[in-house]
């Protein structure tokens, strides 16, 4: 719309109360900028200048209270509530200005005040995660499990993410899992995961099972990386049969099958098939002078072999592709691999290590060693477990050579590893007998 002015007067009017205006507004928007960037500083010479410019803005009493209540130098709580409340007078539906309210008198021990801020936050925002999870703290504080883990379930059920330092404030309080399990977490996959690594730091493995039970029962899906620390606190604390309960539960909700073994081998995985690098799996760890990959162009059978290349650079201690085989006490069993050899070089080759680590001042039995180039030939061992032995650790290995000339280069395949009760046929003989170890044998 244009505006037509017929005078003189009229038009100087008009610029006037322009120039009134927009002054005004520039002064306002600058004053509310100023006492913005003072309160910015959450300190109290900021926090005062920032009040004198604006003293209806609830924040700035609000962040007055908060620097009292927190400050590690000059801790006022009776102070920071004074501040609370004039910012609630301002401003009453603020939850962040009540539940602080509420922990600064529970600070001064004026429980129903604390108490009353906390339920006048609930009733204002009865969904908030938030809320519910302060809540549930305060009376966790008290004392008043039932109803604080009932404030924590309604939290983690709207924020999951909060379930590793809800089961930690939980077990600190009450050690017992299933009060836990029962009132405070949600049936989500991914809170009973958070509640697993939060219980295995612990070292709490039996009330990490029942979490672990619990979970089992949604048939999650899931990747075995996420069950990896979990199945190690098991074998380190010698629970191998429940380990292998878990284990083979993860490899059903990861959709992984077992790979074509000899019927009864206690390898698992002995073609080297998979990519399972976790639990009872071969677990390949990163070497100097040495590169563990697999290959698909040499191979006894199945797809592919374990191919290990070592560069020339190294005295290599090399003992990086071991698994965690769960055995009978007191049993006899025999093992088997297929290996081949191309210019291995040096005094000390590859071989076999089966060992107890239950029993470390028991020597592990070997295999003979493979050196300089061989075809594809069969190294076998006859093992007897003691009555104390349950986990027997088979691993690939390579001693460090004591001769001036030790530094070894040349590459070795593994390919067909298994570890039968000696009562079952041998795959390669037929015969129930422990193979002589000392016997080569070729395809």
């Amino acid at each position: 719309m244009i505006v037509r002015l017929s005078s003189q007067s009229a038009r100087l009017t008009l610029v006037s109360v322009s120039v009134v205006l927009a002054g005004s507004l520039a002064y306002f928007s600058i004053r509310n900028a100023r006492a913005q960037y003072l309160a910015v500083s959450q300190a109290p010479p900021g926090l005062d200048r920032a009040l004198q410019l604006e003293p209806g803005n609830a924040r700035n009493w609000f962040l007055l209270g908060h620097y009292w209540q927190y400050s590690l130098e000059q801790r006022d709580t009776a102070r920071a509530i004074t501040f609370y409340k004039i910012a609630l007078s301002l401003n009453p539906r603020s939850p962040s200005t009540r539940l602080d309210l509420g922990e600064a008198s529970e600070t001064e021990g004026d429980l129903n005040s604390a108490r009353a801020a906390f339920l006048q936050t609930k009733e204002n925002y009865p969904i908030s995660a938030e809320v519910a999870w302060r809540y549930g703290n305060f009376l966790l504080r008290q004392g008043e499990l039932p109803a604080a883990y009932r404030e924590f379930y309604r939290s983690l059920t709207a924020e999951p993410g909060r379930a590793a330092a809800a089961v930690s404030v939980c077990w600190r309080a009450a050690p017992e899992i299933q009060p836990i399990l029962d009132s405070a977490l949600p049936a989500s996959r991914d809170v009973y995961l958070s509640a697993i690594a939060v219980l295995v730091r612990e070292r709490e493995t039996e009330a990490a099972l029942a979490v672990w039970k619990r979970l089992a029962v949604l048939r999650p899906k899931l990747q075995m990386e996420e069950v990896a620390k979990f199945l190690e606190a098991l074998v380190a604390k010698g629970d191998i049969a429940d380990a292998r309960e878990v284990w083979a539960q993860a490899l059903s909700f990861a959709g992984i099958s077992r790979p074509e073994d000899p019927a009864g081998s206690l390898i698992w995985d002995g073609g080297f098939e998979s990519d399972v690098n976790v639990g009872f799996g071969w677990r390949i760890q990163p070497v100097n002078g040495a590169q563990v990959t697999f290959d698909a162009g040499v191979k006894h059978s199945g797809s592919r072999a374990l191919r290990v290349r070592f560069d020339g650079t190294q005295n290599v201690n090399f003992g990086h592709v071991c698994q965690s085989v769960a055995v009978e006490p007191g049993s006899s069993y025999r093992f088997s691999a297929w290996m081949r050899a191309d210019t291995l070089t040096t005094d000390r080759g590859v071989l076999f290590l089966l060992g107890t680590p239950g029993l470390p001042g028991t020597p592990p039995a070997m295999t003979r060693e493979m050196r300089g180039t061989e075809p594809w030939t069969r190294v076998t061992l006859p093992l007897k477990t003691s009555k104390d032995v349950h986990l027997v650790q088979v691993c690939l290995a390579r001693m460090p050579s004591g001769k001036l000339d030790n530094k070894i280069a040349g590459t070795v395949w593994v390919d067909d590893v298994s570890l039968l009760p000696d009562t079952l046929p041998d795959p390669v003989s037929g015969d129930a007998r422990p193979v002589d170890p000392r016997k080569k044998e070729r395809p």
